[in-house]
């Protein structure tokens, strides 16, 4: 932590005031994420032990801005020490908009608007800025070639495969494997493949998104990062949108280079598979293997993409022991006792304003907690922050430079901790939250925007956010 104190001081000429780490933030990848703010401003703070991803995510940035491409400033490096200072990209992730502003397949009119600026943006990263980079220094391969697509295989077969009891013919399923490595490697696959192209790894700042976690970037082929971002597990896209934006993200390339739709299409599907597969990897390596549960959230999401596809799609090759495990793994009970949710908690957080009436809980626990956030220091008295709100980012570093709002939203937020604790365990399903203060403006929507980033961090919680107020004030921001 001192290092990257050090380093704020050294760039911003003061030290910083607050530190605060971002455990939300912190995900399956080990990272320690620590934001760090005061007078001069805020900054992200990063510290990894792996000094080659370290190297990769730096040199990519740098890169990555000498093309004009929405991603951090890097502040501040020292390597020695495993640390770097980057630019703040505020709080809201394109996951948790995307969660604040649907309802099951019905997906707000600005959250398909982002997603447009997003698969616009993928083949300037690809094709654009992958033209001259510098991949030596990817980590741990320079491309996603056969031994990539191994490893990613095999980390599906006895990380989700084999823990989750799912049987099947070892020598099969290699032969299978065998055969759609080799379809995969017929792309072409000389641009930049992102590798973790997901909705998490996008912030939204002032309406436009910029982009994070490419560390793990290499060459590759184009089709393996628009897989990823369109069947990304928990984002849940409907298919008719999938083939809006896989339709706008085809139209995007075709700007970059001559496009061969029905050649690409002949591939893209089984990257579709192969990316759900790394990911359902992922998902038994964390939740079976080193048992944190929460990870496993996301595999019935990854079913409803397997039976999806399953029902609509045929490849160009047979591969008749992987589709049978597909098949063991839509009936396994394990996985279906996972994908019935009956544990989770969904925890409903609103803003408001006190000239109206608190939030209505239709869940029927009757009301839960109504925090009153008017006592803190209000930004809606200057000038500078009038058409701002708890959203935006001046807003958002005025309200982390005051002791008084961290000293309340650590007492709010010890409360609803234990009594989401005691909730879970008497088996409760809903818990309703809601912050009030004068104009419904700033404050409140801070808090909220707060307390939804802190308990998604929990293991068995589901998180819904609404801001009433301005939902009529901005729709463009916060429409539902």
């Amino acid at each position: 932590m001192d290092v990257l104190k050090r380093l704020y001081e050294q760039h911003f000429g003061s030290p910083a005031e607050i530190v605060k780490p971002l455990q939300g933030q912190l995900g399956g990848s080990g990272r320690a994420i620590i934001r760090l703010s005061g007078s001069p401003g805020s900054a992200i703070g990063i510290l990894y032990p792996v000094r080659e991803e370290n190297v990769a995510f730096l040199e990519f940035s740098r890169h990555f801005l000498r093309h004009g491409l929405p991603v951090p400033h890097i502040y501040k490096e020292d390597l020695a020490n495993n640390a770097y200072l980057e630019e703040d990209l505020g709080d809201t992730t394109l996951f948790e908009f995307l969660s604040a502003n649907r309802s099951g397949e019905d997906i707000s009119p600005a959250v398909i608007d982002i997603y447009r600026k997003v698969v616009a943006t993928l083949p300037r990263f690809q094709i654009e800025a992958g033209r001259d980079l510098n991949y030596k220094v990817c980590y741990p391969r320079s491309s996603f070639d056969r031994q990539s697509i191994n490893w990613d295989l095999n980390y599906f077969k006895y990380y989700f495969l084999r823990l989750a009891g799912i049987p099947f013919s070892e020598q099969a399923l290699e032969n299978d494997f065998s055969r759609l490595t080799k379809l995969l490697l017929a792309a072409p696959h000389d641009y930049f493949l992102y590798r973790d192209f997901q909705s998490r790894n996008v912030m939204l700042r002032d309406g436009q998104p910029y982009f994070l976690d490419y560390q793990g970037g290499r060459k590759g082929a184009l089709q393996y990062d628009i897989a990823s971002l369109l069947y990304d597990g928990k984002a849940d896209l409907p298919p008719a949108v999938r083939q809006e934006l896989l339709d706008d993200y085809l139209d995007r390339v075709a700007e970059f280079i001559p496009l061969d739709r029905a050649a690409f299409m002949e591939h893209y599907y089984a990257y579709v598979y192969v990316r759900i597969m790394q990911a359902l990897g992922a998902y038994g390596f964390r939740g079976f293997y080193e048992r944190k549960p929460h990870f496993l959230q996301s595999v019935p999401y990854a079913l409803k993409n397997i039976r999806w596809l399953a029902h609509n799609v045929k490849l160009p090759v047979a591969l008749p022991a992987l589709m049978e495990c597909f098949q063991g793994m839509l009936a396994s009970e394990k996985l279906m006792h996972i994908a019935t949710g009956t544990d989770n908690l969904t925890v409903r957080i609103f803003s408001f304003s006190f000239h109206h009436q608190p939030p209505v809980d239709e869940s029927g626990n009757g009301g839960g907690f109504v925090f009153d956030a008017r006592s803190l220091p209000n930004p809606g008295r200057e000038e500078r922050f009038k058409q701002l709100t708890g959203v935006d980012a001046p807003v958002i570093d005025y309200l982390n430079q005051q002791g008084s709002v961290h000293r309340y939203f650590e007492h709010v937020s010890a409360l609803v901790d234990s009594t989401v604790t005691a909730y879970r365990s008497r088996g409760f399903a809903h818990l309703m939250i809601s912050f009030g203060c004068t104009g419904g403006q700033h404050r409140s929507v801070f808090l909220a925007d707060q307390l939804a980033q802190h308990l998604r961090a929990r293991e068995g919680v589901e998180v819904v956010v609404r801001h009433i107020e301005m939902e009529s004030k901005f729709p463009e921001k916060f429409a539902s």
